[in-house]
């Protein structure tokens, strides 16, 4: 359970201000703040409070960090610009330039925990699960066959993540789109100290869903930095040859060479970039011109990876920033639950079985 995205993702509850108003992000992840904050109360769940404050370097990281702020508050987000000086109060060793953002609303918890009660939940209300259970293909209609047994279903949802796009080829959707996955992993801090109490992020590049190399303070107060979101080489490439699969190789190294070749959305030096992120010391210091203070050798542990299952449009080139659900009366496949999918997902959901399932009946 969990085994994949939902439960090797940061755990960060974000707040909301990083997308543009007209967007499902902003909606979903405002409102999941609230309510994956009140289920984890609710549900007697951890839950750090430990908020985040977005620092920028220099002049020209002021125009998106106003931005940000400008977005924020059009999607109602509780969210303050501070002065340099009122970092202090609120990160004593964060270094801005002249401003910053203070989102009080961010918060972490522990993924697999919520999942792991939603979990119970779902089996006390009579919903059978199948774990280990590949889907393997559509034989005809609503009838598919998994690694185990064959399913006849009235409805399909199809929320596969990293495979929801070949999923979804299945029954004649995704025809603009395929995933390019992205792993992304984190260093630990294992020093004795605790360096920072809040999640420090730097301003991010907009035109890319990627919110660059930034500090977060997990449930369990652990400081760590990350993530990266080096290009993948197949779906589940998490370590070494496991789960390598030869036609997902292909695949993806056929569209990772066209974008390269290209450089659509910068993805060039994004590449670049990301891989020199497995060269700790340049790692760590990404994070370490965040802070006044901190000892880098501390960074000593590499986390479990994630991969982020990014939807990319085959016409445009270009890597899709909102989620996207597609589907007809008898299937319904979200294809982009990417980052915060997490925060958002109570929300998302809702959507989803309002405008794709409930007005198909």
């Amino acid at each position: 359970m969990a085994y994949h995205s939902s439960g090797r993702n940061s755990g960060v509850l974000h707040a909301g201000f990083y997308y543009s108003a007209d967007s499902l992000k902003a909606k979903f992840t405002r409102q999941g703040n609230e309510l994956m904050r009140k289920y984890c109360y609710d549900n007697h769940l951890r839950i750090n409070e430990c908020h985040k404050v977005v620092v920028a370097h220099d002049e020209e990281e002021l125009k998106s960090l106003f931005e940000l702020e400008k977005r924020g508050k059009a999607n109602g987000v509780d969210i303050k610009l501070i002065t340099e000086e009122e970092l202090k109060e609120f990160e004593p060793n964060a270094v801005t330039y002249k401003y910053a953002l203070w989102s009080p609303t961010t918060a972490t918890v522990d993924p697999v925990e919520v999942n792991q009660c939603i979990k119970n939940e779902l089996i006390k209300k009579g919903v059978t699960l199948f774990f280990d259970e590949p889907y393997k293909e559509r034989i005809v209609g609503n009838t598919i066959r998994t690694s185990k047994r064959t399913i006849q279903a009235k409805r399909i949802i199809n929320a596969a993540g990293l495979y929801a796009d070949k999923v979804a080829k299945d029954f004649g959707f995704s025809k603009d789109f395929t995933i390019i996955p992205f792993k992304g992993i984190y260093l630990k801090y294992k020093g004795a100290d605790k360096p920072i109490n809040t999640n420090i992020y730097p301003v991010p590049n907009l035109k890319n869903p990627f919110l660059g190399v930034h500090y977060t303070v997990t449930v369990d107060n652990i400081v760590k930095i990350g993530p990266t979101s080096i290009p993948a080489f197949w779906r589940e490439n998490y370590k070494s040859f496991a789960n390598f699969k030869i036609g997902e190789l292909f695949h993806i190294l056929g569209w990772e060479a066209r974008l390269f070749l290209l450089n659509s959305f910068g993805f060039r030096s994004l590449a670049f970039d990301e891989v020199k992120k497995y060269n700790r010391k340049y790692f760590t210091n990404l994070a370490v011109k965040m802070v006044k203070s901190i000892d880098a050798k501390g960074f000593k542990e590499w986390s479990k990876p994630g991969i982020r299952a990014q939807l990319l449009n085959v016409h445009t080139k270009e890597l899709v920033m909102d989620f996207v659900v597609e589907g007809d009366a008898d299937s319904t496949h979200v294809l982009n639950a990417v980052s915060p999918a997490f925060t958002g997902s109570m929300p998302f959901a809702k959507w989803t079985v309002d405008n794709y399932i409930d007005n198909q009946n």
